[in-house]
């Protein structure tokens, strides 16, 4: 049998990036809140004892920012200096424009409009050009891949087991990685697990790598797949210094932990901090949406869907489906399933999926992707059977 590794990783909710992740995400709720039209695209920065907020935002509501940074902050665990940030001295700096006008016209007023077609009551052209990919597989029972499913679960446990006190000497930064052995395809071992967890410099390196071993690690992996892996825990053998004091965070800089962990292509457009008009993050959740549902049909077990989009233009410029040689059907006749059951136009996905709310603070850490501890509507299966019955394939097919 072919036998390979694939590797993914995950960081917690106190990494610089993740912090910017949130900060930008709490911002646009508090927004959606109050103005569902609004457009946002709020970009973070946090440094040593400093978070800047940047950006273009136009709405009828007013924000606090500074605050929504401060309590963003406290709720991650920054709460003193000694830890490397504190959410009640930090400096908070602002820096917001309105959108362009110019962009705003070309969402409002899509080109399908301008060119004479049917005037549909709340059609939007896409904020922005790019393509956008979504993946699913039977890895899992959320149809993610292994790794990255298994990197985020040790990335949220470590975070719990911190706010619950029951290692109280983690502090807020921290990384994991997992290395899977698959054979033909198919995940069968756990190769190798990396936790890199910020600590108090009372901690020491035998009581770390023992703690995070038995309260992570063990109560994480399952055993049949963690038997003879190789367990890393803070490989430098210290890390007290950590969050923006070690090193600088930006919005949108974890974009492939955001999604698939490198498993599935990526079109590169980051997601935090953007109101659902911009395409980066509501074609992408549509294109999990698509994916996820063909693998539930049980037309295939893997399938990666590719959107694309031009500026201002409300129908995809692009639809494609691989499936990897692992369909049932055709990749075409997938391509054509997926055209007649799913509207991939910006404000069709919106009102599908339910977009203009508040909902993208509670997936700005541990992936947008296979969550069943917050709500994402992407991640429903309703139009499995519909996909099966129209492919007019037998229920007992797979």
């Amino acid at each position: 049998m072919a036998r390979r590794l694939f590797t993914s990783e995950s960081v917690t909710e106190g990494h610089p990036d993740k912090m910017a992740d949130q900060i930008s995400d709490a911002i646009l709720d508090e927004i959606l809140a109050q103005d569902p039209q609004a457009s946002v695209a709020a970009e973070t920065l946090v440094t040593t004892g400093l978070v800047l907020v940047a950006g273009e935002i136009t709405t009828s509501s007013y924000v606090d920012v500074p605050k929504v940074v401060r309590e963003t902050v406290r709720s991650i665990g920054y709460t003193r200096a000694k830890i490397g940030f504190d959410a009640d001295t930090c400096a908070v700096l602002t820096s917001i424009d309105e959108q362009s006008p110019d962009i705003r016209q070309g969402v409002e007023n899509p080109l399908e409009a301008r060119e004479g077609g049917p005037a549909e009551a709340g059609n939007l052209g896409a904020g922005d050009q790019g393509m956008m990919f979504g993946y699913a597989c039977r890895e899992t029972e959320s149809l993610m891949p292994l790794p990255i499913a298994l990197a985020h679960a040790l990335a949220r446990r470590l975070a719990d087991v911190r706010k619950s006190g029951e290692l109280a000497f983690l502090w807020p930064d921290g990384k994991t990685q997992v290395t899977v052995a698959y054979e033909d395809d198919r995940p069968v071992a756990v190769e190798t697990v990396i936790v890199s967890t910020q600590h108090a410099p009372e901690a020491t390196e035998s009581i770390l790598v023992d703690a995070i071993r038995r309260e992570v690690v063990e109560a994480v992996v399952p055993e049949a797949l963690l038997d003879g892996a190789r367990i890393l825990v803070n490989p430098t053998g210290r890390f007290v210094v950590g969050g923006p004091a070690a090193d600088t965070g930006l919005t949108g800089r974890k974009i492939i932990v955001d999604t698939y962990g490198g498993y599935a292509r990526h079109g590169g457009g980051a997601f935090s901090g953007k109101d659902p008009t911009k395409v980066d993050r509501s074609a992408a959740y549509a294109a999990r949406y698509v994916a996820k549902n063909l693998v539930a049909s049980g037309l295939c077990d893997r399938a990666e869907v590719q959107l694309a989009y031009a500026i201002g233009v409300a129908q995809p410029v692009s639809v494609r489906v691989d499936s990897f040689g692992t369909g049932i059907i055709p990749d075409d006749r997938l391509e054509a399933l997926v055209s007649r059951h799913f509207d991939l136009r910006p404000a069709a996905i919106i009102r599908t999926l339910d977009l203009r709310r508040p909902l993208y603070r509670r997936l700005a850490a541990y992936g947008h992707f296979g969550r069943s501890d917050v709500e994402a509507p992407w991640e429903r299966t309703d139009m499995a059977a519909a996909l099966r019955a129209d492919a007019s394939v037998p229920a007992a097919g797979r």
